[in-house]
């Protein structure tokens, strides 16, 4: 190895290192891994992406922030009008993983048991006896894809809360560990409101982030015409094991993180809350600010970003990418913002720009 190795030198992951057998090892929190085995998984990263890019075209900065949301232990919350393959976007994500994958279709008449599972009364044929044996719902899969969320009435959509949270669920009196990793992608679509429920700011705040999908390029649409109307199928290959995927969960946590950077997220969130916040466009526009929680979301998935990019350390170009899909929820306009179509993406880019930089080369 040489000795000016990255993740020798750097403040890669604030992590203990230690020659053995003539190969570094990298010791996190939970995990010892080799430097071979963190150069594989980190190696195959871009390929994740190239195999959704088999079958989705353009998207670049979509992809990279559901990978993202992935590499967090997050969730996604996709949003786009129909036809922009959200539905196919998540299923070819699912195909790229060797993770198990369940489709979600809500609907108004949807139960929390017909995603939870129900106990059903089955007979011991040795014995005769009855019992009761828990069917696990369609939640029980590495990879779940909530389809039109806001499409189901809240009670259904509260029963996804734990699962969301605690990465378990609970049925009469008993709780069920889901597998990991835990992650659940929904979509919504935004300009069709008939028949749907709004989700709410309880459950939005469980998604890591808020995604939304724009129309493709001119040429982009036409690579979509040209590749989705003949006989040629995409042949979308598994990268990551269950177990890759947590093992860069676990080394994206001990990514470095300047603390003039955690200062500057500290004063970003803060600013963003009317009554503490010095701008004046946050107090004309904005009913509530961020929490905490939208602190720890920008820099987790700052960390990941970086990861993804082949860097271990983060830096401001990291944060300033994360924030509006990380913000976009979770600041909520006034009535006269609504009114003027003032949205959170602008509130989010305008505090970008009056928000002071730390001083220094961090990015």
């Amino acid at each position: 190895m040489h000795i000016n190795h990255p993740i020798f030198f750097g403040s890669i992951f604030k992590l203990i290192s230690f020659f053995y057998e003539a190969e570094l090892i990298i010791k996190t929190n939970t995990l010892e891994l080799t430097e071979s085995t963190v150069k594989d998984l980190l190696g195959k990263l871009p390929l994740l992406k190239a195999e959704i890019q088999k079958v989705i075209v353009g998207q670049d900065v979509i992809l990279e922030e559901i990978i993202v949301a992935l590499l967090a232990g997050g969730h996604c919350l996709l949003e786009g009008v129909p036809g922009l393959a959200k539905t196919l976007m998540v299923r070819t994500l699912s195909q790229a993983l060797h993770l198990s994958f369940h489709r979600i279709q809500f609907t108004p008449d949807l139960m929390p048991t017909d995603i939870v599972g129900t106990e059903i009364l089955e007979e011991d044929h040795a014995t005769g006896k009855r019992f009761f044996k828990f069917n696990e719902g369609p939640l029980f899969a590495n990879i779940v894809l909530a389809d039109e969320i806001n499409r189901t009435p809240p009670k259904t959509q509260a029963a996804l809360l734990e699962a969301m949270q605690e990465f378990e669920v609970t049925y009469g009196g008993k709780t069920y560990i889901l597998d990991r990793p835990f992650f659940i992608l929904a979509t919504q679509n935004p300009i069709e409101q008939a028949g749907t429920y709004p989700l709410p700011e309880a459950q939005l705040d469980r998604f890591l982030l808020y995604v939304k999908i724009g129309y493709p390029t001119e040429q982009e649409e036409i690579n979509i015409l040209s590749s989705t109307t003949g006989n040629k199928k995409a042949n979308v290959q598994p990268v990551l094991t269950a177990s890759e995927i947590q093992q860069l969960q676990s080394l994206v946590r001990d990514v470095s993180i300047n603390d003039e950077l955690v200062q500057y997220v500290t004063s970003l969130i803060r600013a963003t809350r009317p009554d503490t916040s010095s701008v004046a466009y946050v107090k004309e526009w904005v009913r509530w600010g961020s929490g905490p929680r939208a602190g720890q979301a920008l820099i987790l998935t700052a960390k990941a970003r970086a990861l993804f990019k082949g860097r271990y350390a983060v830096i401001m170009d990291d944060l300033h990418a994360m924030a509006p899909p990380v913000l976009r929820h979770r600041i909520l306009m006034n009535f006269k913002a609504e009114a003027e179509n003032i949205t959170s993406d602008d509130v989010t880019t305008t505090l970008l720009k009056a928000i002071e930089r730390p001083k220094g080369k961090l990015g």
